[in-house]
C-alpha cells in the first residue's frame, strides 16, 4: 500500500513586520559529522559532472528560535552551504522563500532552468535561496527578489517558519510589488508567470506544494 509523503512542519506563524525579526548569529560554524561532509562533496562533484553551478560556500543554519509576542528570534550559525544537498539531511540549512503578488493579488510563478541544483524544470512561487552569514531572513527576500526579478517590493514582512521532511529550514515571506512594476527574470528562469489570486484557478503545473503554500499565506 502506497504511503503519503512526510508532511513538512510549521515551526511559528507570523505574520511579523521586517523590524520584528531578531537574529542572533553564533560565531562557532556547525561541524558536521564526517560522513556528512562526505556526503555534501559527493553532492557538489554531482552537479559538476551534469554541468550545474558546482560553487560552494558558507550560509545560514537555525540552531534555535522563540516566538516572542509579536516578534520572532533566530539564532544562527554559519554552516557549510553544500550540506543542503545532502539527500534526507540538510543539516538545518536555513533558506528564505518570497512569495510575490502583484498590486491585484496575483502571484509571481516562475520555472527554474534545467541547469539548476535544486527544483530544476518545476514552477515555483516567487524568488528564494540561502541565507547568507551575517544577514537576517527578511534581507534575503529583498535581495533574492531583486537578483532573479530585478524588482523591489513596495512592502515585505516575514510568515512562517517551515521545516521541510529533509531538515531543511525555510523561512517563508511575502512580498507585495507596487502598481506597474514590471518583473525581469534572471537565467535561473526560463519562464513565468502571473497566476490567478484564486489559487483554485491555477493551471495544471502549479504542484500541490505550490499550492498548499498559497493556502498558508492567504490572503
Amino acid at each position: 500500500m502506497a504511503t503519503s509523503a512526510p508532511a513538512p512542519v510549521l515551526l511559528a506563524r507570523g505574520p511579523w513586520a521586517v523590524e520584528d525579526v531578531h537574529v542572533r548569529w553564533l560565531p562557532e560554524p556547525f561541524e558536521p559529522a564526517p560522513e556528512r561532509d562526505a556526503a555534501a562533496d559527493e553532492a557538489i562533484a554531482a552537479l559538476r559532472d551534469r554541468g550545474s553551478p558546482s560553487h560552494d560556500g558558507t550560509a545560514a543554519r537555525l540552531v534555535g528560535h522563540s516566538a516572542q509576542g509579536d516578534a520572532l528570534v533566530l539564532e544562527l550559525q554559519p554552516v557549510r552551504w553544500a550540506l543542503r544537498l545532502v539527500k534526507g539531511d540538510a543539516s538545518d540549512s536555513l533558506s528564505a522563500l518570497c512569495a510575490v503578488r502583484d498590486s491585484g493579488g496575483r502571484w509571481l510563478a516562475g520555472r527554474r532552468a534545467r541547469w539548476l541544483s535544486t527544483w530544476a524544470g518545476r514552477w515555483a512561487l516567487g524568488a528564494g535561496g540561502a541565507v547568507d552569514v551575517g544577514e537576517s531572513p527578511t534581507d534575503t527576500l529583498v535581495r533574492e527578489l531583486r537578483e532573479e526579478w530585478s524588482v523591489a517590493p513596495e512592502r515585505v514582512r516575514g510568515e512562517a517558519l517551515v521545516r521541510l521532511p529533509h531538515d531543511m529550514i525555510m523561512f517563508v515571506g511575502q512580498a507585495w510589488l507596487p502598481d506597474g512594476a514590471r518583473v525581469v527574470p534572471d537565467d535561473e528562469h526560463d519562464a513565468f508567470a502571473w497566476w490567478p489570486r484564486d489559487p483554485g484557478r491555477w493551471p495544471a503545473e502549479a504542484d500541490e506544494p505550490l499550492r498548499r503554500m498559497a493556502q498558508l499565506l492567504g490572503d
